[in-house]
């Protein structure tokens, strides 16, 4: 019987337990990085003027608390750009994560730019794989149903993953015939080993399985400990029986207080900034999505938007509030530091490895979460 073996190595800070053992050493933890940024950057008022030089201050202050990178969102800006961008004004200890969806560029041609990437700026690439919507990839002209996008993404990952290995190779799948692949760039050697990590994040069967095959770094929504663990005990199973493992990550909006009132009361304060416009947009259209992590999200409020914020808090401490008016994660941790640091140690006893953090503003809560959670969880900058 073949053992499982790890997609990647852990990185360095990152806890080694077996998934379900309480953690003897710190997570590693990303911020968050896009260029919408301000207070409640959802709206024009709450949004404050963004440039190149905020964006490399804002990298520059995240690599100094000690975070280890950050998540570079389908945003405004195209990811490729800023991450160049940020980059080279950080050093290696900053690792930018890509949300790269794939099939909108070619993988013989999206492995050429990671490989250029890590040649230049020292083996820090990693891809946030982000398989979107059916309706927002017709923009793009990608037009494939849910299921349908999971297997483009299998074929599509697995041609890229050999190709950032360095292999040269011809392959003829459902999607895509190739002929020498790699070869026009076989001088660009590889930096990481054994190709620049895949971190992904799927709740459907064939995300899933998606991830079980191919990835490095299984990435989840924040939900109750109970319903994660179910799901997570499944993911690990897939993986097992393709002879692999996972790292786990969980990417949660945190909403932290020198008091429990005054994190509800900021929670609060979101609900009373955010416009009937915003609500419709975010809400009017969305609960049919194709997207089964969005519809698990969406099962916590059911659309409501409550008078409190604290009216949708089904388990202690977790706030689904935040997907009312924002895409994407929307499940905020609220509370004092040592409530927010109880809820994260709670995740790290179901295996949780990694966390991408946020608060608004992302600058000034990278400082407050970098002074009140992260020396709880032994990470000092």
């Amino acid at each position: 019987m073949t053992s499982p073996t790890p997609g990647t190595a852990p990185a360095p800070g990152t806890s080694q337990t077996a998934p379900g053992s309480p953690s003897s050493t710190a997570p590693e933890v990303l911020w968050y990085i896009i260029p919408r940024e301000g207070a409640y950057p959802w709206e024009p008022a709450g949004r404050r003027p963004v440039d190149l030089g905020y964006l490399q201050q804002l990298a520059g202050t995240v690599e100094r608390l000690g975070y280890t990178g950050a998540l570079l969102a389908t945003d405004l800006y195209d990811v490729w750009p800023l991450g160049s961008a940020l980059a080279a004004s950080t050093s290696t200890r900053f690792k930018p994560l890509l949300a790269v969806h794939p099939g909108l560029i070619a993988p013989t041609l999206l492995a050429k730019m990671a490989l250029s990437f890590d040649n230049l700026f020292g083996g820090r690439l990693r891809f946030n794989v982000v398989n979107g919507s059916t309706s927002a990839l017709r923009e793009y002209g990608l037009h494939v149903g849910h299921d349908e996008r999971y297997e483009l993404s299998a074929e599509y990952w697995s041609i890229v993953k050999r190709l950032t290995a360095g292999e040269v190779f011809d392959h003829k799948g459902r999607f895509y015939d190739l002929k020498d692949a790699g070869a026009s760039f076989r001088d660009l050697r590889p930096v990481q080993e054994p190709h620049v990590p895949l971190w992904f994040g799927g709740s459907s069967e064939p995300g899933i399985e998606m991830a079980a095959e191919h990835v490095d770094v299984y990435l989840t929504w924040g939900e109750p400990p109970h319903l994660l663990k179910e799901k997570l005990d499944h993911v690990r199973a897939r993986a097992a029986a393709h002879g692999r493992t996972l790292r786990i990550g969980l990417r949660l909006h945190l909403i932290v207080r020198d008091t429990e009132d005054e994190a509800w009361a900021a929670a609060d304060r979101l609900l009373g900034v955010t416009s009937e416009e915003t609500y419709a947009r975010q809400l009017g259209g969305r609960a049919g999505e194709d997207g089964v992590g969005w519809q698990r999200q969406f099962r916590q409020h059911g659309g409501r938007v409550p008078a409190r914020a604290r009216e949708l808090e089904e388990y202690p401490n977790l706030w689904p509030g935040m997907s009312l008016f924002r895409p994407g994660p929307g499940t905020a941790v609220v509370g004092s530091t040592a409530q927010v640091v109880e809820r994260l140690r709670e995740y790290q006893e179901l295996g949780v490895d990694t966390f991408i953090l946020s608060g608004n503003p992302l600058l000034e809560e990278a400082y407050r979460v970098a002074e009140t959670v992260l020396p709880a969880l032994g990470i000092r900058h």
